[in-house]
């Protein structure tokens, strides 16, 4: 049974999640703040994080960044904070999604659902007929799943490097951000641009020479993005 941690200082909401996350199968433990979240972790293993922002003695925030200093384990953001720059800030510091308060419980169980589906389509190996995409100076190993720029590994999430292997495979073609979303989470897409934006801002980080120029990880304006094709 997969193990989820969930993190938020109103009693209530832990009761609710852990209910509903019990009934669909998973095992839970709740918390009201970052610190006892730490201390668990250091105590046992966990495989997904549920997690409010705003939360006494450590907040969400805070928490993520201390975890992804060895852990990329899956991580949702549940907050009532609705500034578009605290779902840029947690995406960018490595959460791998967020749903905002007053929330339905199935819409999160859902969500944990689409996480663990694309964590394990992840851990697959790649098919044998193609275990690498190589472009210019960018190599994706399928089988490994790891991403090289000029031979040098850079440390990807599994969303990071889907979206590259949906660009990489098709380069030269557009995609939209819907179709992008669509492909990547799995999920129809309810029009959230800066979700797109976040990641492609990311991958560019690790593939351009110049992110403000990036010659591999094209904008289309008004259409989308597209990977150049080596030359």
């Amino acid at each position: 049974m997969k193990s989820i941690l969930i993190i938020d200082d109103e009693i209530e909401i832990q009761e609710l999640l852990t209910i509903y996350l019990t009934n669909h199968g998973y095992t839970t433990i709740a918390v009201g703040n970052g610190v006892e979240a730490l201390a668990i972790m250091q105590e046992r293993s966990i495989d997904l994080i549920i997690a409010d922002i705003m939360m006494p003695q450590m907040d969400g925030l805070e928490l993520l960044k201390r975890t992804r200093q060895s852990s990329q384990i899956p991580f949702l953001f549940i907050s009532a904070k609705s500034d578009d720059m605290d779902k840029i800030f947690g995406l960018q510091f490595g959460a791998d999604d967020y749903v905002g308060k007053p929330f339905n419980p199935l819409e999160v169980v859902s969500r944990v659902q689409a996480l663990f589906r694309r964590i394990d389509a992840f851990a697959k190996p790649a098919k044998q007929e193609q275990e690498c995409i190589e472009i210019g100076d960018i190599l994706l190993d399928l089988r490994s799943c790891k991403l090289y720029k000029s031979g040098i590994e850079k440390e990807t999430t599994s969303y990071e490097f889907r979206i590259l292997e949906l660009l990489m495979r098709q380069a030269g073609r557009v995609f939209t951000k819907a179709h992008i979303y669509e492909q990547v989470w799995g999920e129809e897409y309810i029009g959230d641009e800066n979700l797109i934006m976040v990641y492609i801002s990311k991958i560019r980080e690790k593939i351009e020479d110049n992110p403000r120029k990036p010659v591999h990880l094209i904008t289309i304006r008004g259409l989308g993005y597209r990977f150049e094709k080596g030359r």
